[in-house]
C-alpha cells in the first residue's frame, strides 16, 4: 500500500465527499490516481484538498506552516506569529515560541448562541392559557408594528427634544401598544410585529455589535433584559385579551443580533402551552404572513434597502407570492416614516416611538414619534389604520 500522503486530522473540516477523496489519496498515493479510482478529473480532488486545507488553516490548523493549535468554537484564526531559533550548527530553524490571534467568526457563533439559549428555554416555566374573547371578525387580521423602540436607550430632552431612559420606555410601549389594539377593529388574528432595534445594545457593552460604536445606554444590561420582557409579555397578554389568534415576530435588527435570537427561543417556550400564541422561530432576517389573499413580509432594513423588498420576497417566498395579490412590506431601521408602491408589493416604512438620542440629535435626523397599526382584510388587503403618539397617554 502507498504511504498516505494527506493528514487525517483535515477530515473534521472535509464533508463526507471530500472524506472520499482523502480516503483515495491515501490509499492511492496520489491525486491523479484518487481521481482515476473515483472517476472523476484530478483538478476536483486538488480543489477539494486545497478547500479543506485552507478552511483548517482559518481554524488554527496547518501543520506544515507549524500551526497545530485550534482555536475555540465561535472564533477563527486572523493571523499568527512565530518566533524561530536558527541551529549555529546546522543553520535549521525551529518554532520556539507562537502567538495565535483569533476573532469572532460570526456564523457560527450564531449557531452556538441559538443552542445556547434553546438549552436554556427548556428550564422556562410555561404560561397557562388564557380565555379567548367571543366577538371577533375571522376575514380581519391586525397588524401592530413596534420598530426601533430601542430599549435602554438613555436620550436627553436638551439634546434630542425628549427623554428617553427604562421607565419612560416601559411607559411609552406598553401604554400607546395598549391605545393601539383598543381602538383597532375586533379581528380574529393579530401579528406583534417588533421588527427590530427592540433593544438598544446587544450585551453589556454598551456598543453596536458590528461596528462597535459607542452607545447612550441606561441602567445595567440585566435591567434593560428584565424590563424588555416585561414590556413584551405585556403586550402579548394584552393581544390575548382581544384576539383568537396571536402571532410574535421577534424580528433581527442591527443594534440586536444576538437577543433577537434569545427573544425568539425564550417567548416560543414561554408561550409552549398557549395554542392561541404562534411565534415566529425563523433565523432568517426576513418573516412573512399569509392572510388570505394578502402577503405580509417583514424586515428591519438594515440588510436591504425599501425599494429591494419586493424583489426579494418574491424570489424568496415564490409560493405565497403566487397565492397572494395584495402584498405589504413592512420596515423600520431609519426612524422615519414611508410608504411608497413598486410593482406588486407596498412597501411601508414605520417611525419609532423612541425620542432622539445624541447621535440621531447631532446628525440632525428629525421624525414624528407614532405607532400605527394596520387592518388588514382576507381577499381585500389593507382596508383601515390607527396610529397613536406619545401625547395621547396624557
Amino acid at each position: 500500500m502507498s504511504k498516505p500522503h494527506l493528514d487525517e486530522t483535515l477530515k473534521q473540516w472535509a464533508t463526507p465527499r471530500q472524506i472520499e477523496y482523502i480516503d483515495a489519496v491515501n490509499l492511492h498515493g496520489s491525486a491523479r490516481k484518487a481521481a482515476a479510482a473515483l472517476g472523476v478529473n484530478k483538478s476536483a480532488v486538488q480543489n477539494a484538498i486545497h478547500s479543506i486545507k485552507a478552511k483548517a488553516a482559518v481554524q488554527g490548523y496547518s501543520p506544515e506552516h507549524t500551526l497545530t493549535e485550534v482555536v475555540a468554537p465561535g472564533y477563527v484564526g486572523r493571523g499568527h506569529s512565530t518566533m524561530y531559533r536558527v541551529d549555529p550548527e546546522t543553520g535549521e530553524k525551529a518554532p520556539i515560541l507562537q502567538w495565535v490571534k483569533t476573532r469572532a467568526d460570526e456564523d457560527a457563533r450564531a449557531r452556538i448562541v441559538e443552542e445556547a439559549f434553546a438549552a436554556m428555554a427548556g428550564d422556562l416555566p410555561r404560561l397557562a392559557p388564557v380565555k379567548p374573547p367571543r366577538l371577533t371578525s375571522a376575514a380581519l387580521c391586525n397588524l401592530y408594528t413596534m420598530t426601533d423602540c430601542h430599549v435602554g436607550m438613555l436620550a436627553w430632552h436638551r439634546e434630542g427634544g425628549a427623554d428617553w431612559d427604562l421607565r419612560i420606555a416601559e411607559r411609552v410601549l406598553s401604554g400607546c401598544f395598549e391605545k393601539m389594539v383598543e381602538a383597532s377593529p375586533a379581528a380574529d388574528t393579530c401579528i406583534i410585529n417588533q421588527l427590530g432595534d427592540w433593544l438598544h445594545q446587544d450585551s453589556i457593552e454598551a456598543v453596536t455589535p458590528t461596528s462597535r460604536h459607542l452607545l447612550d445606554a441606561d441602567g445595567r444590561f440585566p435591567k434593560v433584559v428584565q424590563a424588555s420582557l416585561r414590556i413584551l409579555r405585556r403586550m402579548i397578554d394584552v393581544a390575548l385579551r382581544r384576539h383568537n389568534r396571536v402571532i410574535v415576530v421577534m424580528a433581527e435588527g442591527n443594534h440586536d443580533i444576538t437577543s433577537s435570537i434569545w427573544l425568539r427561543v425564550m417567548f416560543a417556550a414561554l408561550y409552549e402551552n398557549e395554542p392561541r400564541v404562534e411565534v415566529d422561530d425563523s433565523s432568517l432576517p426576513y418573516y412573512v404572513h399569509r392572510h388570505g389573499a394578502t402577503m405580509l413580509g417583514f424586515h428591519h432594513g438594515h440588510l436591504k434597502k425599501n425599494d429591494q423588498l419586493p424583489g426579494l420576497f418574491a424570489a424568496q417566498f415564490p409560493k405565497i407570492w403566487g397565492e397572494t395579490t395584495k402584498r405589504y412590506a413592512h420596515c423600520g431601521h431609519r426612524h422615519h416614516e414611508s410608504v411608497k408602491e413598486h410593482a406588486g408589493m407596498k412597501v411601508i416604512q414605520h417611525p419609532t416611538l423612541a425620542a432622539r438620542d445624541a447621535h440621531a440629535a447631532r446628525g440632525g435626523w428629525l421624525s414624528e414619534r407614532q405607532v400605527t397599526g394596520y387592518t388588514y382584510h382576507v381577499e381585500h388587503g389593507q382596508v383601515g389604520s390607527v396610529t397613536v403618539t406619545p401625547e395621547m397617554l396624557g
